[in-house]
């Protein structure tokens, strides 16, 4: 008989003891360590189940002996995911997609799995063939490429790879998987640490790219071990309040592409809808122009994005003033405020100040400081910014506009979305010629406050 042994794991980070303690070293969290039972068998490969095929033994070679061709990628047919992933999906590699409950990961797995001409196999271990037929119908026509699995167990898993020979697997989720090397529950820390190698190690050998689905804590990290984020290629996050429409893929950790870029979706009845035209949805639309609203350009990776700053100003009802953000750095709105108090005169230490990004998005940017100023002293002044003026500068703490970075691309796209006048930095340097946007340069807030107000 195999020998049982037990070792003790970390809940919240992964870390292992050969003993019990009450707090981790690790993350320093009291009360997260819990006992599991490892059964050490003779690891078998994935293939022992079905066939004895020899393993394939690598060999090392010169670095020149390698070969640079660029990598085969498969087309998604979802141009958003495409740009995350850098475009494509790289054959052989593991993807990671976490997000919140809800937010719509199995739906977007289970919308590109309809499209992809390839033959793929969708393994469920969470709802049943029924219960994803029913979605299917509703998100998208139904396509003889797919095939659907409901089954936790990795070696029934394998077998069913073997027989079908999918060009692509989606599992939903790792956390329900378990194997019969180890016998602790599933979504264990064990369980999806050894789970999750058997399916790196198939990948590997078979070339074949496998996309997983992982919960996500109340803190928003990946459930289970630090780990699980090391052994996969790429790391995708699905962000988006289930209130709002929008969805929000980025890449957290990509060994193929960039971790600059984002992908924007609509959730609608039939499914998650591409946003190629992620402006339409962050600029509101209206007849007549009000106070307090400012466009600023920003980069989310190489994508421009103009999006709505909305500040309130108005006197404070109680003795201490208010400072509310949201989408926006709330120490950085109150430095901004003391430099609009200190270098530019105005006024605002006993005024609430609200400010709001639309649309839903946390932006970081320091390009959309001036749009921020703007919109405030908009707010202040009770005078409107006229709708087709723009912004794209960081504002210094002795009031300069500092200049940004790839400002000509800012002002290429602030020209396409039909934008007149954009204020920039005058330290920057634009190389762009013939275009038909006014290009204000501005050094420091009072050019600004001249230009908008005076």
């Amino acid at each position: 008989m195999s020998k049982t042994k037990t070792s003790f794991f970390c809940q919240n980070c992964g870390a292992q003891y050969s003993k019990w303690q009450g707090q981790c070293n690790s993350c320093k969290e009291w009360n997260t360590i819990a006992e599991e039972i490892i059964q050490k068998e003779d690891k078998k490969d994935w293939r022992s189940a079905v066939s004895p095929d020899s393993k394939r033994v690598s060999k090392p070679l010169r670095i020149h002996e390698i070969d640079s061709a660029e990598e085969i990628r498969l087309d998604t047919r979802d141009g958003e995911l495409n740009r995350v992933l850098g475009g494509g999906i790289v054959p052989g590699s593991l993807i990671l997609l976490g997000g919140e409950p809800g937010i719509g990961k199995s739906t977007l797995l289970l919308q590109i799995s309809l499209k992809l001409p390839y033959r793929t196999l969708y393994v469920s271990g969470e709802e049943s063939q029924k219960q994803i037929k029913m979605r299917a119908e509703r998100i998208n026509p139904l396509n003889d490429n797919c095939y659907i699995l409901t089954e936790t167990k990795t070696q029934n898993i394998f077998k069913q790879i073997e027989a079908i020979e999918p060009e692509i697997v989606i599992i939903d989720s790792i956390q329900t998987l378990h194997t019969d090397y180890i016998e602790s529950s599933a979504g264990s820390i064990s369980q999806i640490r050894e789970t999750t190698a058997e399916l790196i190690k198939f990948a590997k050998e078979s070339n074949v790219p496998v996309i997983l689905i992982g919960h996500i804590t109340k803190d928003g990290n990946i459930a289970g071990p630090k780990i699980l984020e090391h052994m996969v290629d790429t790391v995708l996050q699905f962000e988006g309040d289930r209130n709002h429409i929008y969805r929000i893929l980025r890449s957290l950790k990509n060994r193929f592409g960039s971790t600059a870029e984002l992908g924007i979706y609509e959730m609608q009845g039939s499914g998650l809808r591409e946003v190629s035209n992620p402006s339409e949805i962050l600029i509101s639309h209206k007849e007549e122009e009000l106070s307090g609203t400012a466009i600023a350009t920003t980069l989310e990776g190489m994508r421009p994005l103009m999006i709505e700053i909305q500040a309130l100003v108005s006197t404070a009802v109680y003795g201490t003033p208010q400072r509310s953000t949201t989408g926006y750095n709330a120490k950085r709105l109150n430095m901004i405020l003391a430099v609009l108090e200190k270098r530019a005169g105005f006024r605002l230490g006993a005024k609430d100040v609200f400010l709001n990004v639309t649309g839903g998005i946390s932006v970081d940017d320091p390009a959309i400081d001036l749009a921020v100023v703007a919109s405030i002293l908009s707010s202040n002044e009770d005078i409107p910014v006229g709708k087709d003026f723009c912004f794209a500068g960081e504002v210094g703490l002795s009031g300069e506009i500092r200049p940004v970075n790839r400002v000509d691309q800012r002002i290429q796209e602030a020209e396409k979305l039909g934008f007149s006048t954009i204020f920039v930095s005058k330290y920057n340097k634009i190389t762009l010629k013939n275009t038909f946007i006014k290009v204000r340069l501005v050094s420091k807030i009072e050019d600004v406050v001249s230009e908008l107000f005076g």
